[in-house]
């Protein structure tokens, strides 16, 4: 029996230049830390190999400090031997990254940077497919096909890139033959590069990213430990959580003459657990201005219990009606302003984008109002 640990897409060092000044630092400081937490999942099992399976590294040229900080991280573990295969953001294109690992990893630290079989046990071999580039151009499994190994021997494929449409940057090119592993009598095959877990056959996996670092897939980190019985038999896999943060999309339907806001409480977590949570609400239906008025003001207020809490309101349609703008004011120049945009965003003889900048102010308006009251 073999037994590893399967993950991929740490990208480490990863900016997060679109996100609030005091929460970049966070998310760069879990991505580092992970390496601690796969490494307790694998001890845990009683896995003496990580496998990861492409874009350690955000980019091509990480920092010093990034680059050092994570073979020290991984030296830690010496128990563990840490296999590191080049992907697209960090490929062999990168020379220097991986001359300067080579030339500083630690003995614990296997850099998967030829294709070439390695021997991780005696009847255990794995077949890694380093991407050459960031863009190969072609299936870079296929030398897996006839790579020769004893009989009864474990084989593992590596490899970083897309299964047909997967692609986690939504390339065409590059795809991998979603049947190599049965092609290439793999016993399982270790891929990257999609960022969520997926199942593409009982010995082919994506891992997904162990810490998050995006909504798309709306899950938490994860890792695969693989067991492996013997050669020819199918792999044990099971997910194994790693993420520090939880990335959510959460939907609020909303009903006209409903009040959106009694519905919050429902939707998101309570308690420590919104220091972690990353939220983004997907607000859809109809709703009055006061009422959204009220959502906005009371997701404002909670907002700072939370790594991140975003309102995304482009599905949502505010329906104002002439009593409405009482909210506003009964007379005067705001009273004539919340008018003269009502009737702008009903006028059919303007454009969609012209009606919506018209909706989208009146509703600055109502928040302005319900905020000064």
């Amino acid at each position: 029996m073999f037994r590893f640990l399967h993950s991929a897409d740490l990208h480490l060092g990863k900016p997060f230049g679109s996100m609030p000044d005091e929460l970049r630092g966070r998310l760069r400081e879990a991505r580092h830390a992970v390496l601690d937490r796969l490494a307790a999942q694998a001890r845990a099992a009683r896995a003496e190999t990580i496998l990861l399976a492409g874009d350690v590294f955000d980019t091509e040229t990480p920092s010093p400090a990034v680059l050092r900080q994570a073979l020290a991280a991984m030296a830690g573990h010496a128990s563990l031997r840490w296999i590191l295969l080049p992907g697209n953001h960090d490929s062999l294109a990168a020379e220097a990254l991986w001359a300067g690992l080579a030339t500083s990893q630690p003995g614990n630290v296997v850099l998967a940077t030829e294709a070439a079989p390695l021997q991780l046990a005696e009847d255990v071999v794995l077949l890694p497919a380093p991407c050459t580039t960031r863009r190969p151009g072609r299936d870079l499994t296929e030398w897996m096909d006839a790579a020769a190994t004893p009989p009864g021997t474990i084989r593992i494929g590596l490899a970083h890139g897309a299964v047909q449409s997967f692609s986690e940057d939504g390339g065409a090119g590059d795809v991998i033959a979603p049947d190599r592993a049965g092609r290439a009598g793999l016993d399982y095959l270790a891929l990257g590069d999609w960022h969520g877990q997926m199942r593409i056959g009982p010995r082919s996996w994506y891992s997904g990213a162990p810490e998050p670092d995006r909504f798309k897939h709306d899950a938490s980190g994860r890792a695969l430990l693989v067991t492996m019985p013997a050669a020819g038999a199918e792999p044990s896999v099971e997910p194994v959580e790693t993420g520090a943060f939880d990335w959510r999309t959460l939907a609020l339907d909303c009903l006209a003459g409903d009040e959106p806001s009694t519905h919050l409480a429902a939707l998101l977590p309570a308690g420590p657990a919104r220091r972690q949570s990353l939220i983004r609400i997907v607000a859809t239906g109809r709703t009055r201005p006061p009422a959204r008025a009220r959502l906005e003001a009371e997701l404002k207020a909670i907002a700072p219990e939370f790594a991140l809490l975003q309102l995304e309101t482009q599905e949502l349609v505010t329906e104002c009606e002439s009593e409405d703008l009482d909210q506003i004011d009964r007379a005067g120049a705001l009273r004539q302003a919340a008018e003269l945009l009502l009737a702008e965003s009903r006028d059919d003889s303007r454009s969609s984008n012209e009606r919506e900048v018209a909706r989208e102010a009146l509703m600055r308006l109502f928040s302005y109002c319900a905020a000064a009251s």
